[in-house]
């Protein structure tokens, strides 16, 4: 009684039952493995860890750049590939960021807003998360043009490389956690309306217009 239907939503029901899915293998596997890695492997190995994987996200984003038709920050992100790879010895070390090049992410779901998709009703993706129509797709397509597949040819190796990657990524949103909680009485729209808002600024290189009536 007296839920208010939101229209970025409209698949709320299935919505909710897929975040309770995540959210629990993420409160009973994910996070404490997270925890783990942040608390008993090496800072320096997980540092090594960020700039290697970081350094192939860098080749994605500036295909991606150049996709958006942003040839100077397609530039910018080369150069740090090129840089990350000879002297930070294959990527381990990240002496672009000391040059003053600066590190930007970009994704399919970024490119394909760019082009004019609109995002279409929120979607909770399993394991992976919160998305929209429009970054579901995205995801698929960056995960077929994942350089790690190059670096990493093996399904083992595979699949090691990606764990990393999980853990690392989460072990960043520890920190976050008792924030969304004390922003919102309801978990599940406090990080539907945070991934939104966040996305949207993500598309607009963080200085979206004013929303109106149209989808961005």
């Amino acid at each position: 009684a007296g839920h208010v239907k939101d229209e970025r939503d409209p698949w709320e029901r299935y919505n909710r039952a897929v975040y309770t899915f995540n959210d629990t293998l993420d409160r009973n596997l994910i996070k404490p493995a997270a925890e783990i890695y942040r608390d008993y492997v090496p800072e320096v190995f997980q540092l090594l860890v960020r700039n290697f994987f970081g350094n192939l996200a860098d080749v994605s984003t500036s295909i991606h750049h150049l996709l958006q038709g942003k040839p100077s920050e397609a530039g910018e992100s080369a150069a740090r590939v090129l840089f990350n790879t000879t002297l930070g010895f294959a990527g381990l070390g990240d002496p672009a960021s000391e040059m003053g090049f600066a590190k930007t992410s970009e994704d399919f779901g970024q490119t394909l807003a760019v082009w004019g998709a609109r995002p279409g009703p929120y979607f909770m993706l399993p394991l992976l998360g919160p998305s929209t129509v429009r970054d579901s797709f995205g995801t698929v397509a960056d995960m077929r043009l994942d350089p790690v597949d190059g670096v990493i040819p093996s399904g083992d190796g595979r699949i090691a490389a990606f764990t990393l990657i999980a853990l690392d990524r989460r072990k960043t949103l520890l920190g976050a956690e008792g924030t969304l909680d004390a922003l919102s009485f309801d978990r599940y729209s406090g990080l539907r309306d945070a991934f939104l808002a966040r996305r949207r600024s993500q598309v607009y290189d963080g200085d979206p217009p004013p929303i109106s009536n149209e989808e961005d």
